[in-house]
């Protein structure tokens, strides 16, 4: 990418997006990273005046204004007011991009081609989003092409958390005109590998600040899950959701079944599981719908996994730009291959070898319901 393309009407657009963060306007214009995280943020927008804002820190969604049932526009994503606040989070994955591995793996190790690695553990006995030192704590390069678009890149050494190979990650965010972030995902690698990269975004459709995520409405294009164990690891089967609290094929409100005596309920203090999504190829993950706010956020992805969290371990430990992360104030959909699938040999297969290309996409689109 030359930098020549990087000037564009930039000034323009930054005057129409007013309320983002002050250190937006000195760094929107760079091709290249910058030396402090802090002052590294970037916006993007389209027609509708729909725009997002990230950091270099981690690759990160910050900020999402879609507008509402009013005509107003709302901040669906929750965050802080400063890139330099999530490395100081007690929650280091908010609106992250998630690798080497997202999701978490099975006491850390797997074999690959006959080889054993061990990965670092940081969730208990398990590795979780990467590990200890994951994507969401690593300073990626960022490229501006045009207003609606903005490309990261990093490159994740052999070695790194444990993972073979050298690992080239490139992450295109676009904002269209129809209202839907899309978000790309390339890698390439020099040894056979694992991958599976992800954003965890914490939305809250009603708007920061503005109480749990119970009575959003949830519809997930699902007939089955896969049940974990009390550490959150697949046990490998595949069950229906029907007659169970994980049944969303039809929409409901998330806090519906969410305290009923389940175990698996119990294993993920909520929902905190994979759904195994309908279908193949681009397709309709999910459709979730804030209950005030009247934000219709749809999910299309060509990942055959969905991750639904709902806000378990948020504690109220940090301070976000409007109140606290209180428990259950925000949902991650996370879009992925499936939980322990190095371990899995029935689940689809992450691994990647020299020569081949990860490819990826996922797409949020908004709208309202009236």
């Amino acid at each position: 990418m030359k930098k020549l393309f990087v000037t564009i009407s930039i000034i323009a657009f930054l005057n129409a997006c007013r309320d983002t963060p002050k250190e937006n306007a000195a760094s929107s214009t760079m091709a290249s990273p910058v030396p402090s995280a802090t002052k590294n943020i970037f916006t993007i927008g389209n027609k509708n005046n729909v725009r997002a804002v990230f950091t270099t820190e981690g690759a990160r969604l910050m900020s999402l204004f879609v507008p509402d049932k009013n005509g107003g526009l709302t901040n669906v994503v929750i965050g802080f007011d400063s890139a330099a606040a999530y490395a100081r989070s007690t929650e280091p994955y908010f609106g992250a991009t998630i690798g080497r591995y997202g999701n978490r793996i099975n006491k850390g190790k797997f074999t690959l081609e006959g080889k054993s690695y061990q990965i670092t553990v940081n969730n208990g006995q398990n590795m979780l989003h990467g590990g200890k030192n994951g994507f969401q704590y690593k300073l990626w390069n960022a490229v501006i092409p045009d207003e609606h678009t903005i490309e990261f890149t990093y490159t994740s050494k052999d070695g790194e958390e444990g993972f073979p190979g050298n690992l080239e990650v490139k992450v295109v965010y676009s904002l269209t005109d129809s209202n839907e972030l899309k978000i790309e995902y390339t890698a390439s690698t020099d040894k056979p590998t694992v991958v599976n990269l992800t954003n965890h975004a914490f939305f809250n459709l009603n708007g920061e600040g503005s109480g749990t995520i119970l009575d959003h409405i949830l519809q997930i294009n699902a007939d089955k899950y896969t049940p974990v164990d009390t550490s959150l690891i697949p046990s490998g089967k595949l069950e229906n959701v029907k007659n169970t609290p994980f049944d969303f094929i039809k929409p409901e409100t998330i806090g519906k079944r969410i305290k009923q005596d389940n175990i698996q309920l119990k294993a993920g203090k909520g929902y905190d599981h994979n759904f195994v999504l309908n279908g193949s190829g681009m397709k309709k993950a999910a459709t979730i719908i804030g209950d005030k706010s009247g934000i219709k956020m749809e999910i299309f992805t060509e990942e055959p996994g969905l991750q639904f969290y709902s806000g378990n371990f948020m504690q109220s430990k940090n301070k976000m730009r409007k109140g606290n992360d209180d428990f259950r104030t925000a949902v991650a959909l996370e879009t992925q291959h499936f939980p322990d699938s190095p371990n899995q040999p029935s689940f689809p297969t992450t691994v990647l070898k020299p020569g081949e290309k990860y490819h990826t996409v996922s797409i949020y689109k908004f709208s309202v319901v009236k």
